[in-house]
């Protein structure tokens, strides 16, 4: 099912008992059961005010042209948007309502926050078919739920979104890597030196054998940036930088095994990795970890327990590991009573948390 207004996206789910939400296929994890129902047929960009640095889009809007649009102004999307399609075998076309529903954020977020962050408005429809608004276009404290940040992430669970609003931002004059041959646990440490120096870098990553940290903004605030850090790193040298492939995880592409990906406590990066004996790549200082797994193994979630969090993203064929770790009970019961709220009558992505 394709619905291609707001109007027919309420009326659709309130007839509906169980439905899949997809933007453009590229994003979506787990088995959820029920109708598809496509929001792609919501597209277009309804206002976009470079100087106010404000973008206002239909959900179903493809990534490509939001970002078409921004470049045009010397503009773009902050929180570098990961394009996972080669790593989890999907094809499709990935839409800014996809993105927001998976708070997909790359290695910017280091500086400029998640995908969340840069929202600033947000209408979607709920599980009672109520078209519902909050934020707005412009940012500003207000009192009650904040909506736009319970949306961001929320998997299509809660509600189907049909337009977002977003902060955007003008690309900087000078971008900078420097990158050294390290090996994981000295690259992770010299990275979150980085992260916990002045400089505001806006990369820290690593994978092969390789640590790269990035620096942008004005020319001369980047050049004075980048010598301060090699002469306290020591050992770092000016190099391109492979940030799309560091974003998109394109070494696992195509390579047998399952994936995982990690959310850490940056200092735990190191020694989770070398107790699993996984090939790694790593991100956010450490933050984010992508582990190529061969076996399939069961294991990695308890090597992970109170340090963080692990996501089967692309399971061995025929593996029956959840795609999201089980919840605690007192966190599964504010779900629960979250979903309730929003989704009364469990019309969304059934079966997509088991």
């Amino acid at each position: 099912m394709r619905v291609s207004s707001e109007a027919e996206l309420a009326e659709a789910i309130c007839a509906a008992r169980a439905l899949v939400i997809r933007g453009g296929g590229t994003r979506g994890l787990g088995v959820p059961s029920g109708e598809v129902l496509e929001t792609a047929g919501l597209s277009g960009v309804q206002l976009y005010e470079p100087g106010a640095l404000t973008l206002v889009a239909q959900a179903g809007t493809s990534l490509a042209e939001i970002e078409a649009v921004l470049a045009a102004e010397r503009q773009r999307l902050a929180f570098e948007v990961p394009d996972l399609r080669a790593l989890l075998g999907r094809n499709g076309v990935s839409t800014i309502g996809g993105v927001v529903a998976a708070n997909a954020s790359g290695p910017r977020r280091v500086q400029v926050g998640a995908c969340r962050d840069a929202l600033l408005g947000v209408r979607f429809v709920d599980g009672a078919g109520r078209i519902i608004k909050n934020g707005g276009r412009v940012m500003k404290n207000v009192t009650g739920y904040d909506l736009v940040k319970l949306m961001a992430g929320s998997a299509g669970s809660l509600g189907v979104i049909s337009e977002v609003s977003f902060k955007v931002q003008a690309v900087p004059e000078a971008e900078v890597t420097l990158m050294a041959e390290r090996g994981l646990a000295e690259g992770l440490a010299d990275l979150r030196a980085a992260l916990g120096s002045p400089f505001d870098i806006s990369g820290a990553g690593w994978m092969a054998g390789r640590a790269m940290i990035r620096i942008e903004g004005m020319a001369g605030s980047v050049a004075y940036r980048a010598a301060e850090l090699r002469a306290r790193l020591g050992g770092w040298q000016e190099a391109q930088g492979d940030w799309a492939v560091l974003r998109d995880v394109t070494a696992f592409a195509g390579r047998m095994g399952a994936v995982w990906r990690l959310a850490l406590k940056p200092s735990a990066a190191a020694g989770i990795v070398a107790a699993l004996g996984l090939e790694a790549i790593c991100d956010w200082g450490g933050g984010l970890v992508w582990l190529l797994d061969p076996e399939g193994r069961a294991d990695v979630r308890a090597a992970v327990a109170g340090l963080g969090a692990a996501t089967l993203m692309r399971p061995l064929p025929g593996q029956s590991l959840p795609a999201f770790a089980p919840e605690a009970a007192g966190v599964a019961a504010l779900t629960a009573a979250i979903r309730a709220q929003f989704d009364p009558r469990g019309v969304f992505n059934q079966g997509m948390m088991g």
